[in-house]
């Protein structure tokens, strides 16, 4: 075979109509309805960041590196929002003119071929598996601090259970070592091995696995459950904020300008992601081309006004001009409800900030699973995968095999990851899917014109662009301000993936996908 047959493979395209066929004999339930995906959508936004990034942006970090917004944190949440709602609908028209599984993978197959398709698939569990990974160590974390509340309730050994049984190896042994603690009369062996796990990880994620595979619906279910309760949470927060918020505490309005403003917008960007994995459930919807945009610009629209109301509430209750309390950084609604709160009910609000924490995460570990196995499970059926993983469960009609494969790589991911590199790796992998989204949209416009649309971007190229600008230039910034060893690290992992990913390309997935082809033409 020639170097010019090789590149015409490697640049083949799937097109709209071959990935909606393909789709059409995948047996998917279609379950989902415009509120299920709102909920997803709000389930998979709003997390840990509402409940913590919020008082970073709006004071600036402890270092002084970053200077915070002040009141106008509350502008710095419409900016982050218009940054995504460019992104949101690229992948909204994308959504209805081709509903099927895989989100941005499905799009760049359908744009810029084969290749460029598995790269961005390879990037893409990279980007939920890490976060599904990273997310199940914060919702542990809170968890065990959660417990520890009901020492006077609880046994012992759950209020402050053993180091060893919730936390990885690496994180034990700095902890112990910071305490001036060899880790050898702490952590124990089998066969000389340290053995350290983190337990309410492991079974969290055994949790959201068995969940998931009984069936889409019934994970909707249980996900509205824990958006109703974070938001109502929220809302407890909101109503009861407003009467202690004094109108002098937003002046000045902007204390470090338009600096403030943008570096908050770009830490409460984060706060953000999540409207995406919507797409990877378009086969399981009943009516995409009209449900699926509804439920991507919905649940930005809902995550934009509750962060709104957070932000203005809580820079009213608690002046973050100049120097404030540490412990406003790392909890900030918790700390400024128990400022203006006193007795019993003080002690009480760090205690239902962290139910809504956790139903924050538990929702978003719902939907992060749920999309990496969505997006595997496009990829087995375009070849890049082994066959087995296209198999359905006989009952529920899940990808069931693939939900299990996420499950196990989990819980191993629960033993070494590094959190710090992690979060800068989904980083690397949110931005760039959403640039080649925008990028996409403006390709298939030009090659195929003509294709029915359901729903457009407005003002294209206007808006395509301006997304790619707006991902770009916080991807490049995030690249440019990063220090330490965490953010070296993720970067070099995430070069070593992508050239694991086309080794992997070459040796499996093209000469799967010619094998397949050879197949299919002598049918």
């Amino acid at each position: 075979m020639t170097l010019q047959n090789i590149i015409a493979n490697m640049l083949k395209r799937k097109t709209p109509d071959d990935a909606v066929e393909g789709a059409s004999k995948g047996g998917l339930e279609k379950t989902l309805g415009v509120w299920d995906l709102i909920i997803l959508g709000v389930g998979a936004i709003i997390g840990s960041g509402i409940f913590a990034v919020v008082g970073i942006a709006a004071a600036g970090s402890a270092d002084g590196a970053s200077p915070g917004a002040g009141p106008a944190l509350v502008l710095s949440m419409i900016v982050a929002a218009i940054a995504c709602v460019f992104s949101a609908l690229c992948f909204s028209e994308f959504a209805a003119m081709i509903p099927v599984s895989g989100g941005a993978y499905s799009y760049t197959y359908a744009t810029l071929g084969e290749c460029a398709a598995w790269l961005v698939g390879w990037i893409l569990m990279l980007e939920y598996v890490i976060a599904f990974i990273a997310v199940s160590c914060a919702w542990a974390n809170y968890v065990v601090q959660f417990l520890k509340g009901f020492g006077h309730i609880l046994p012992a050994w759950i209020v402050n259970p053993p180091l060893w049984l919730v936390s990885d190896f690496r994180s034990a042994v700095h902890t112990l070592s910071s305490q001036g603690i060899d880790y050898h009369s702490v952590i124990p062996s089998i066969c000389g091995i340290p053995f350290s796990i983190n337990l309410p990880a492991i079974l969290i994620i055994l949790f959201i696995t068995m969940t998931l595979v009984k069936g889409t619906k019934d994970s909707t279910k249980f996900a509205a459950f824990m958006v109703a309760l974070k938001l109502g949470i929220i809302a407890l927060f909101v109503v009861t904020g407003f009467f202690f918020v004094e109108p002098a505490n937003w002046t000045p309005f902007a204390p470090n300008g338009f600096s403030g403003v943008f570096m908050g917008a770009f830490i409460i960007f984060f706060a953000y992601i999540g409207f995406d994995a919507l797409a990877t459930t378009a086969e399981e919807c009943k009516n995409p081309q009209r449900d699926l945009p509804i439920g991507i610009i919905g649940s930005l629209v809902v995550t934009t006004i509750v962060y709104t109301l957070v932000a203005l509430v809580l820079t009213g209750m608690y002046r973050t001009q100049g120097n404030v309390d540490q412990a406003f950084l790392g909890a900030p609604l918790a700390f400024a409800m128990g400022n203006v709160l006193h007795g019993w009910i003080a002690k009480a609000v760090p205690g239902f900030m962290s139910v809504g924490i956790i139903a924050g995460l538990t929702s978003v570990l719902l939907v992060m699973q749920m999309a990496a196995t969505r997006i595997l499970y496009a990829m087995s059926r375009d070849h890049f995968l082994p066959e087995v993983f296209q198999k359905l469960h006989p009952k529920f009609n899940t990808p069931h095999i693939l939900t299990w494969v996420v499950c196990i790589v989990s819980i191993f991911g629960t033993l070494t990851l590094n959190l710090d590199a992690a979060a800068a790796l989904c980083n690397f992998g949110t931005f760039t899917s959403f640039i080649i989204v925008c990028g996409a949209i403006l390709i298939l416009r030009k090659i195929d014109p003509d294709r029915p649309r359901p729903f457009k971007v407005p003002f294209c190229p206007w808006f395509p662009l301006a997304g790619i600008l707006c991902c770009g230039g916080l991807m490049v910034f995030m690249m440019a301000t990063a220090k330490g060893h965490s953010a070296k690290l993720s970067t070099e992992l995430f070069i070593a993936w992508i050239i694991m990913g086309i080794m992997i390309y070459a040796a499996y997935g093209y000469h799967k996908n010619r094998k397949a082809e050879l197949e299919e033409k002598n049918k």
